[in-house]
């Protein structure tokens, strides 16, 4: 099916609100070929069904690879993020295999034990924000506190911290549509320095092992089988990266969300129990990946268009959480009390549902509920925009406190 509509991602206010354009697209085209090689798809049972399918996320099954990634090594395995080895670039068997090693660490008995550093450290945050008066939640709250989880559950040096930080927001780039060669030579040069910071860690921990999750993979085994080499580098720097980015637009996008609707902030303050419904109406109203891709492995009908074999597609998730059709007239709203709220997209389905969500949605459910206790009349001053498409939300969000 042919259409003349355009959905254009790098539109001049996209970045401060897409979910406009997100509404458009649905409208437009249930499935739409950008003119950058990808197809988007975008409403939520669509949504759903791609994320539940057994298609693929390893590159070397594309046909042709979008615009962005149209460089000529781009499906060498040695110029992929982590040389392609990390579990969101792999298809089942290597999957199951590798996340079986992995999702020791991430039952639900390890994540609740977390919970009173996760205290600590919000209250830390909280105290040094009223301390201030005027500050900037996302540096003081929203980065802090995911990246000081991973950091302390992998057992990662406070001397490497930094530098891991910094090269771990260059590689978020590569999940950006954004046909910079420039950039993409930066991607690489950032994944390979990471490589090789994590594989010197990993030296370092099997000569003095620790009780943290880097020593559990180094000696984490399943009926003989143990992660190779350059798996376990691959692994522990996509939870290094995983652990801390999404969580930390989760968190800065929610408090937003707060701050603009203070009477959900007050219902939030006067009915903690909403705590855990506020968190998956917060992941549902402001998206923090908005982006999900898969490669099909076979043709995938889309109402009455058809995506070839082959195909990047992307899921829009942001859109599907917004989609009428799902959620009722209210979509655009924010209701913390939303009653099937827990049926956001955000954490994804199937075999490629996010190992840490359950880590995510704990720290959350802390920050906004402790925040909302703390502060019961914050004013936002200032609201400074990330710029992405994809892993999309402040990037300094000044508030006054009290």
């Amino acid at each position: 099916m042919t259409t003349a509509f355009t959905f254009d991602l790098f539109a001049d206010d996209f970045a401060q609100d897409p979910y406009p354009h997100y509404a458009k697209l649905r409208a437009a085209a249930p499935a739409l070929e950008h003119p950058l090689g990808f197809w988007l798809v975008s409403r939520y049972d669509d949504v759903v069904a791609l994320q539940r399918a057994p298609h693929s996320t390893d590159e070397r099954n594309l046909v042709r690879l979008p615009s962005w990634k149209s460089d000529s090594s781009a499906l060498g395995r040695e110029n992929r993020m982590l040389r392609g080895l990390a579990m969101l670039d792999q298809d089942p068997p290597d999957h199951t295999r590798r996340r079986r090693l992995v999702t020791r660490a991430f039952t639900p008995r390890a994540i609740a034990a977390l919970e009173p550093r996760i205290v600590e450290l919000v209250d830390a945050a909280l105290d040094r924000m009223a301390e201030q008066g005027s500050t900037d939640v996302v540096e003081e709250l929203a980065i802090l506190l995911p990246f000081t989880v991973i950091s302390e559950m992998l057992g990662v040096p406070v001397v490497a911290q930094d530098r891991l930080r910094e090269l771990s927001g260059v590689l978020t780039l590569g999940l950006e549509p954004l046909p910079d060669p420039g950039l993409q030579a930066r991607i690489r040069a950032a994944s390979q320095e990471l490589t090789e910071m994590v594989g010197e860690l990993a030296r370092r921990k099997r000569a003095d092992p620790g009780p943290d999750l880097f020593t559990a993979l180094i000696e984490a085994e399943d009926q003989g089988d143990v992660l190779s080499e350059d798996e376990l580098i691959a692994q522990v720097g996509f939870l290094y990266l995983a652990g801390h980015e999404s969580t930390t637009h989760l968190i800065a996008g929610g408090i937003l969300a707060l701050l603009r609707h203070p009477e959900q902030l007050r219902r939030l303050r006067e009915e903690p129990d909403l705590a855990g419904n506020a968190v998956e109406e917060l992941l549902r109203y402001d998206t923090p990946v908005h982006l999900m891709r898969r490669i099909t492995l076979e043709p995938v009908r889309v109402g009455d268009t058809t995506i070839p074999t082959g195909s990047w597609v992307v899921a829009c998730l942001a859109s599907a959480n917004r989609d009428a059709e799902f959620w009722g007239p209210d979509a655009d709203e924010l209701r913390l009390d939303r009653p099937n709220a827990r049926q956001n997209v955000s954490f994804g389905a199937g075999a490629h549902h996010c190992l840490g969500a359950a880590l995510a949605r704990l720290e959350a459910r802390i920050a906004f509920s402790r925040f909302a206790d703390r502060f019961p009349e914050p004013v936002l001053e200032e609201i400074r925009w990330n710029g992405r498409r994809n892993i999309r939300g402040p990037a300094s969000l000044r508030v006054r406190v009290q």
